[in-house]
């Protein structure tokens, strides 16, 4: 496991849950709007933390923690996840997993063998304009849609999430997101803030009141939406 980050305690990546979370290095994508950069682009830059470490202190705060979010970068690249997790859970905690949807298999593998309890899916736009969005020219969306159609079809506690951006994002973007993702149990609209750590400067969010015009042509098709980041 490229372990290159660790949060020992949040209250915000796992859902009503003390976690601790755990960052993974590289990713597949290439978000012009991502706000861990370097994490993506030069995972090398950061110190890699060593999985005896990990274990150590999730062994140490055993009573206190009781969930792990495990994040990146993009986690399902890493030919180690299952078996890191499978430690994971043999301390006895519960295990979220935040990823882009663009391995499949691997999503499937890890829910056939219970390993996960809740998985964070990022959709990235409408189809339509999938692609400039994750910061590649082609891409395989038949990808993001097995891994969509494994959530929604599945028994797994999931959301789905966008991270909105001014500049990529329209109101037509998310009708089309709303029928794509119909019956959906979750999704949730992120608020864009930069940083210095962003990987294109430029972008902006949108405002409150345009945001929540979002969620009203989102919530007939999807059980539960909401914002998040915003005050």
């Amino acid at each position: 496991m490229q372990i290159h980050g660790l949060n020992k305690t949040t209250l915000l990546d796992y859902p009503e849950h003390v976690a601790a979370t755990i960052f993974t290095g590289g990713c597949n994508f290439c978000c012009p709007f991502c706000h861990n950069g370097e994490l993506v682009l030069q995972p090398q830059a950061y110190p890699q933390i060593p999985e005896e470490e990990i274990m150590a202190l999730l062994k140490k705060r055993k009573g206190i923690l009781s969930g792990v979010c495990i994040t990146g970068g993009e986690p399902t690249l890493q030919k180690d996840l299952p078996a890191f997790i499978e430690k994971i859970k043999e301390l006895g905690y519960l295990v979220k997993l935040d990823t882009n949807g663009y391995r499949p298999e691997v999503l499937h593998r890890l829910l056939e063998q219970g390993l996960l309890d809740y998985v964070a899916m990022d959709i990235k736009n409408a189809k339509t304009h999938y692609p400039q969005t994750v910061g590649l020219k082609t891409m395989d969306l038949t990808r993001i849609e097995e891994s969509v159609q494994i959530l929604i079809g599945g028994t797994i506690d999931y959301e789905f999430r966008t991270t909105v951006v001014r500049q990529l994002h329209t109101i037509d973007d998310f009708q089309d997101i709303a029928f794509w993702l119909d019956g959906a149990r979750a999704y949730y609209l992120q608020v864009y803030k930069d940083n210095e750590n962003v990987i294109q400067k430029g972008f902006s969010a949108y405002e409150k009141d345009e945001m929540e015009s979002f969620l009203e042509v989102l919530a007939p098709h999807i059980e539960k939406v909401e914002l998040r980041g915003i005050e």
